[in-house]
């Protein structure tokens, strides 16, 4: 068996021998490309030469290049254990011509490299090719002597290259090996082309174009090539397995975890080996060419990689720390192609000892909460993201690992409450998604609170005030002045204006200056959490960096937000005091118009939880107690008792809010202790109304509540009450009789359309509702009894107790009926136990649901059912059963 080792060996000197100078692997961070967290292909160490901009280190070049795919758009980091060719790291063979060689050698090389080299069998191989790609077709039938069905042409990107939308470009040309007609899979181009059955194992490029915003424009003067043949993948095929992780590399590092933390790779515990050895690669890897981990940028990838390999070890049951006592194992397996490993030994080894150490510490923790949050959760379910964003925030958990934690317990985890979570605040891989539209941005921001800081709030004491503008913002950039009719984003000193956080909205309102400047704030945003940049349009005048504006909340807004977001406040501590100490905040919106508030709780309010919840909100804002507010440090304020919202992220002081008074338990404390950066009512009397208006469930576990305060609720109120007026009137009631009056109404429908059904069937009995068959003259069909019906205007459900008569009646045969409704038909069979080894009422509705123009229907061998869109051809399917009864009867 060829060894990884030797096959790489064997790659290189072939290419050697062909006049290919060697280049050593690159380092995996980029220094060529910013636009690229990691090196991804094997190509990008070589991306400035092909683009003319760097010398070629000769004409022609060959590599073995690691490669990683774990952040950025290149992720295969979920899937890394549990598929059989998905690695966080991979080697990637590959030859390249700089305008020296092109089609008809890279060819003649692949093909010597396959078959001669490799040894692998050309009846085996198959290859694609561009569709208008008719030289390297003609290429592979000169060369390689494949037939036509062997060359395959695919019309799709996946068989056309380019660097970006402007650049170098052109087709290219796959290698695939068929492991044979006992796996399941087709070739490329077919529907099941995803299988496993053929697998590619070389792909070239040959670059001859060059393009302009996605459109090729011309030639390149000097045609190259640029191919690429998974180091891993190669071997699967070469070492006869088909799986990665069973070539020898792979099984060596994981015999090695196996006998450390004596725990065989076999059934669940197959896949935490597997992502130990590949995630020791990779973090190996990074740390010799100068990543080390941290919160941001490439070495939070690194974390991520690192700790979702730590956690695999905990989940075999290392009692200490494993990563690093595998790192010798890996340099016997890779040190000598690589040697970077064998100079950083030293290095890997107390990384990966100090954060799998500092991991170990907050893991249990972590794996506790995780197991607190999904205790009500069922299989199928998802975790909520605000979760996952505090296993994240708190204790380190990558996103990534919490759902890897939840895989086998058949829970996913909600992605998009996740992300809106980590939007909220400085996400720690900001720098990793530099250039990115979002990262672009940001970068505005980052600009403005570096040079000015933190907006001043002065909001909590008042709604009006001045500012000095200290940035402008049109169009994502800055500018020194803005004009009328523009819109712009505004950033002053200081602000009354709220940036929306907290699930509180942005406040709106005005802002005015000299020479008639008046602008219209429509929202007011808080990026990077610490500036309150306000949206709006210049209705007139014209503002500059400078200038000293006024500023003026719209009032009437803010009150009504304020009282929304207190009645959260008070509406948390209600559910808890009505439902229990288990009821926590899952998130919430605080709007003008209503407020939503959603929250952990394992079944739905019944109508008399929802009253007792209201009754104690409106009670505490009867109260009319004075709402006070404290800074402290967080670990203080929760000493004291405060509640943290879950998945916030505080700074080193926060604002404690308290209002109420828990006097229902005669305990007199404080009835709600928060922590919130939110703005609020001077008193809980300014709230002056709660109302719940809807009720319902976010995800398993997590339900929500809407609801409105002030003169939303006393109008929805009103308007309940004028409906009712309403149908009193309708009903020539008063409205206190309204509910009497309904419930008679009811009980006299049910007896009419209890009459009318039994009406109906009597005269079906009877024969006046059929059409074309009487009931009463049953056929005899080769000795069969049949009885067959076209009712207008029955009720479906009517059906089987027809045919159940029917069978009586017939003592021994087969009915069946259609009943047509509005153009459409459903149709329905009986036959007696009998007949039943002879004619299954399933065929017979099937034939009949065809001929009605439908497909399907189902029930059992005496009883069926099914329905059809055409009810004008009910006699043909009625028909259809006589058919099928002649045709069994002959």
């Amino acid at each position: 068996m060829q060894s990884t080792n030797d096959i790489r060996r064997a790659f290189l000197d072939y290419f050697a021998a062909n006049d290919h100078t060697v280049v050593p692997s690159a380092p995996l961070v980029p220094y060529n490309d910013p636009s690229l967290m990691f090196v991804n292909a094997g190509m990008v160490p070589f991306k400035n030469v092909f683009t003319g901009l760097e010398t070629p280190p000769a004409p022609r070049a060959t590599t073995s290049q690691k490669c990683v795919r774990a952040g950025g758009k290149h992720n295969d980091l979920d899937n890394v254990g549990y598929t059989a060719r998905h690695l966080t790291l991979f080697e990637m063979l590959g030859n390249f011509s700089f305008g020296d060689y092109f089609k008809e050698r890279a060819i003649e090389l692949a093909w010597g490299m396959v078959t001669r080299e490799l040894g692998l069998d050309p009846e085996r191989l198959l290859v694609t090719v561009y569709h208008t790609d008719d030289q390297a077709a003609e290429l592979w039938r000169k060369i390689a002597g494949l037939p036509d069905e062997r060359i395959i042409r695919i019309a799709t990107k996946d068989n056309f290259w380019a660097m970006g939308s402007d650049g170098p470009c052109g087709p290219s040309s796959e290698i695939f090996w068929d492991h044979g007609p006992e796996i399941a899979g087709g070739p490329p181009g077919s529907p099941d082309e995803d299988g496993d059955r053929f697998v590619e194992i070389w792909n070239l490029v040959f670059m001859q174009h060059i393009q302009e915003a996605d459109a090729i424009v011309g030639d390149l003067p000097r045609p190259s090539i640029d191919t690429g043949m998974g180091l891993e993948r190669i071997s699967t095929v070469l070492q006869g397995v088909h799986n990665v992780f069973e070539t020898d590399t792979f099984r060596a590092l994981i015999e090695a975890s196996e006998d450390l933390v004596k725990a065989k790779a076999e059934g669940e515990q197959i896949a935490s080996h597997r992502v130990i050895a590949d995630h020791l690669r990779s973090t190996s890897f990074l740390i010799a060419d100068g990543v080390l981990p941290s919160n941001e940028g490439r070495g939070y990838v690194l974390r991520r990689i690192m700790r979702r390999a730590m956690r695999h070890a905990h989940l075999l049951g290392a009692d200490r720390p494993l990563m690093h006592r595998l790192v010798p194992a890996l340099v016997t397996e890779m040190g000598q192609a690589y040697p970077e490993l064998s100079r950083a030994q030293a290095l890997i080894t107390e990384v990966l000892e100090r954060e799998e150490t500092r991991f170990r510490q907050t893991l249990e923790k972590g794996l506790r909460l995780l197991d607190d949050e999904v205790a009500t959760l069922g299989e199928g379910t998802n975790l909520p993201g605000e979760a996952a964003f505090k296993l994240y925030d708190t204790y380190g958990f990558p996103y990534d690992l919490t759902e890897d934690a939840l895989r086998s317990r058949g829970i996913g985890v909600d992605r998009e409450g996740f992300d809106a979570a980590m939007a909220q605040q400085k996400a720690a891989a900001r720098a990793a998604w530099k250039g990115s539209g979002a990262a672009a941005d940001s970068e505005v921001w980052f600009d403005v609170v570096e040079r000015e800081g933190a907006t001043e709030f002065t909001g909590y004491t008042a709604d009006k005030g001045e500012g000095r503008v200290v940035a402008l913002v049109v169009d994502g950039k800055e500018v020194a002045s803005a004009d009328a009719g523009q819109e712009m984003i505004l950033l002053t000193n200081q602000t009354p204006f709220y940036g929306e956080s907290g699930g509180q909205s942005g406040d709106a309102g005005v802002v005015t200056g000299d020479n008639g400047l008046k602008i219209a704030i429509t929202d007011t945003s808080k990026p990077l959490g610490r500036l309150h940049a306000m949206h709006g349009t210049i209705e007139a005048g014209q503002i500059s960096v400078g200038d000293t504006v006024h500023l003026a909340v719209d009032a009437e807004r803010r009150d009504a937000i304020r009282a929304n977001h207190s009645a959260t406040h008070l509406v948390h501590a209600a559910l808890r005091s009505q439902l229990g100490d288990h009821v926590t905040q899952k998130g919430s919106l605080v709007a003008a118009e209503r407020l939503r508030f959603d929250f952990s709780h394992p079944k739905p309010l019944t109508s008399e939880d929802i009253s007792a919840i209201e009754s104690e909100v409106n009670a505490q804002i009867r109260a009319n107690n004075e709402v006070t507010t404290r800074l402290m440090s967080p670990d203080d304020a929760i000493e004291a008792g405060a509640m943290a919202l879950f998945g916030e992220k505080y700074g080193e002081e926060v604002r404690v809010l308290s209002m109420g008074q828990d006097n229902f338990g005669g305990s007199g404390r404080t009835y709600s202790v928060e922590l919130c950066g939110g703005t609020h009512v001077r008193a809980t009397g300014d709230i002056a109304l709660f109302r719940i208006v809807s009720e319902s469930a976010v995800s398993s576990g997590v339900r929500r509540i809407e609801a409105l305060t002030g003169e939303a609720a006393r109008q929805w109120v009103v308007g309940r009450e004028e409906a009712l007026k309403a149908v009193a009137n309708t009903l020539r009631t008063s409205p206190d009789e309204v509910e009497e009056r309904v419930a008679a109404l009811v009980d006299e429908r049910k007896r009419l359309e209890r009459e009318l059904a039994d009406a109906k069937k009597q005269l079906a009995l009877g024969g006046g509702g059929a059409t074309g068959v009487a009931p009463a003259a049953d056929e005899n069909i080769g000795g069969v009894a049949f009885s067959g019906q076209v009712l207008q205007g029955m009720n479906p459900k009517e059906l089987r107790g027809l045919l159940d008569e029917a069978k009586g009646r017939m003592g021994s045969g087969v009915a069946a009926i259609c009943a047509v409704n509005e153009g459409k038909a459903a149709f329905a069979a009986a036959v007696t136990d009998d007949l039943t080894d002879r004619f299954s009422a399933v065929d017979l509705v099937r034939a009949g649901v065809e001929a009605l123009g439908g497909k399907g229907g189902g029930g059992r061998p005496d009883m069926a059912q099914g329905g059809g869109p055409d009810g004008d051809k009910a006699d043909d399917a009625i028909a259809a059963v006589r058919a099928l009864l002649s045709a069994g009867s002959a």
